[in-house]
């Protein structure tokens, strides 16, 4: 399978990775991640770190926003996002939301990790440094969105809880919804414990995959633990959740094995930047 985040380092401008096979999808669409390089930060959080809860100034993070915005033609303004809390809320994000969380914390979407939406222009984002980034697009009712998901929101089935809301809100049919899974940690560098790999079992066996492990984990050469990929955990999520596999995407870039283009906490040592990921409709 082809690499769908392409990278696209324009000098001058944020580092990012566009999911470009969605373009033809649905005009007027863009979506991607970043990486961590084209922004105005210092170090530990050189240089383009997105977010505003890792210890960053405040100013220099909403700077990167708004460059951010403005290479991918958005105002500003039309940044949206959510305080995430690694659980498995989604917010339906209308006109009036426009902007929420900008400029600070707390006017952003708060306790959610989900963000969907049918209103052009607006940017919803949401933020990582090894957590993995889901995107969902309905290019027949034209509806976006897109997920948080560390182990937590994971086995939570937070892809699953965007599904459900599209459904239900936007009345999405499971089979045109198409889902992208973006850069995070691999299944080569993550290393959980049996604490998060006992959590792991429950969740398959909610979603009839009680069998599932085998494909979503290998020992680690530490007793005791497991090396876990959430990339295709969540993968089997989308597709018990309705999703046709042909119309899931699924990166290849490991945030921690890539740590020269990527924020990664593991490999950074906790005090690291974010990326974000970004989905947005303009207007026809």
């Amino acid at each position: 399978m082809m690499e769908p985040f392409i990278r696209n380092p324009i000098a001058n401008e944020p580092e990012r990775y566009e999911l470009k096979a969605w373009e033809n999808l649905m005009p007027g669409l863009t979506a991607g991640f970043t990486g961590r390089s084209g922004g105005v930060g210092r170090a530990p959080y050189d240089s383009l770190n997105l977010a505003l809860h890792v210890g960053d100034e405040a100013e220099v993070v909403v700077a990167n926003r708004r460059r951010l915005a403005e290479a991918l033609g958005f105002e500003p303004e039309a940044w949206t996002c959510g305080e995430q809390v690694h659980e498995s809320n989604v917010a339906v994000v209308r006109a009036k939301d426009r902007g929420k969380g900008y400029l600070n914390r707390e006017s952003a979407f708060q306790h959610t990790d989900g963000l969907v939406t049918n209103e052009p222009e607006l940017l919803l984002t949401s933020f990582y440094a090894d957590c993995v980034p889901l995107y969902f697009m309905d290019p027949v009712r034209r509806v976006v969105g897109l997920a948080h998901a560390g182990w937590k929101g994971t086995v939570a089935r937070i892809a699953e809880s965007v599904i459900d809301t599209m459904e239900q809100q936007f009345g999405s049919s499971r089979s045109d919804i198409r889902t992208a899974i973006g850069p995070s940690i691999g299944g080569c560098c993550y290393e959980v414990d049996e604490r998060v790999m006992a959590k792991v079992r429950e969740a398959l066996a909610a979603i009839g995959e009680p069998d599932g492990e085998g494909r979503i984990s290998a020992s680690s050469a530490q007793e005791g633990r497991t090396m876990l990929n959430l990339k295709e955990m969540n993968r089997i999520i989308m597709i018990k959740a309705g999703i046709l596999p042909t119309h899931i995407e699924c990166t290849s870039w490991c945030t921690s094995c890539r740590n020269e283009l990527f924020f990664s906490y593991r490999k950074d040592g906790g005090v690291t930047g974010r990326m974000a990921s970004w989905v947005g409709l303009k207007e026809r």
